[in-house]
């Protein structure tokens, strides 16, 4: 009898855990400066549309903050156009329900972006862990953050989070096709386990104890284009998880890999069940040399 009761307290539980998902839905149009190419311009109006959706649903402020930088070397200045997406939203994107839709136009010779999303969210009751990730280019301290590489540019990822659990990396390239790049593919772990308050350099061998050096996998990143666009996941929760199903890629020098829709599906599965599963996103730009 008390096993039947657990079972059933367990099964009350996940179906009011589970009713807290909901689908959402939201639109934004982005009016891009001139210095903002098309593809940054599609990237902000899809945070902002994803923020908007959680705005209408959950009831709260969006907030947005645009930082211009102003660089001058041998008399010339150049301009750079960051946004910065944030927001006092009670709720969170789990993931696509369908792929983003775009509207690209012009008016009086400016961008504008339309995007509209639809994806599955849920209301947030608690705060979640404070993770810290930094990807690096060519050189494994903090100070080498960077989200612009070039063809041929080494890529790291520290990290460090205040309690223990565990974490996996992916990258998603232009084409939609999700990499895990951790935990590395000679590692037969689920997830790679972290310990609290230990900084963390991943990619880099000499940066882990001897023991751990023949399971490193290190990263140079390639473009097949002159400028490309990629975006790496970094996800960490305090309680077990196992990544999603990949298979190997054809290449040798390449990770085990999954779609993008695949990728998104194991998040929305795992993020239902673990309130405190957080996921950071990066943007990155490769071109060549």
């Amino acid at each position: 009898m008390r096993r039947a009761v657990i079972l059933l307290l367990t099964l009350l539980t996940t179906s009011v855990f589970a009713q807290k998902v909901k689908t959402v839905e939201g639109e934004y149009t982005y009016h891009a400066p001139e210095n903002v190419t098309i593809e940054q311009a599609r990237r902000i109006a899809l945070e902002r549309a994803k923020i908007q959706a959680l705005a209408d649903e959950f009831g709260t402020i969006v907030q947005q903050q645009n930082v211009t930088r102003v660089e001058n070397s041998n008399g010339e200045s150049t301009t750079d156009f960051f946004s910065v997406g944030g927001s006092e939203v009670k709720g969170e994107w789990l993931a696509d329900e369908e792929d983003p839709e775009y509207k690209i136009s012009y008016d009086d010779n400016m961008l504008v972006v339309t995007c509209r999303v639809k994806g599955k969210a849920r209301e947030l009751v608690s705060a979640k862990i404070d993770f810290q990730a930094h990807v690096l280019r060519n050189g494994t301290e903090d100070k080498f953050e960077d989200s612009e590489f070039y063809a041929g540019d080494d890529l790291y990822l520290s990290f460090i989070s205040p309690v223990k659990g565990y974490v996996a990396v992916y990258l998603i390239d232009a084409d939609r096709q999700a990499y895990c790049l951790l935990p590395y593919r000679s590692q037969s772990e689920g997830a790679y386990a972290i310990r609290d308050d230990q900084r963390y350099v991943f990619f880099s061998a000499k940066d882990v104890p001897q023991q751990e050096r023949a399971f490193v996998d290190e990263y140079n990143m390639t473009c097949d284009k002159d400028e490309e666009h990629n975006l790496i996941y970094v996800v960490f929760s305090p309680n077990e998880f196992t990544k999603a199903v990949d298979r190997a890629s054809d290449s040798e020098t390449l990770p085990r890999q999954l779609s993008h829709k695949e990728l998104q599906e194991w998040l929305a599965k795992c993020r239902k069940y673990d309130k405190e599963m957080n996921v950071q996103s990066f943007p990155m730009t490769i071109k060549k040399k």
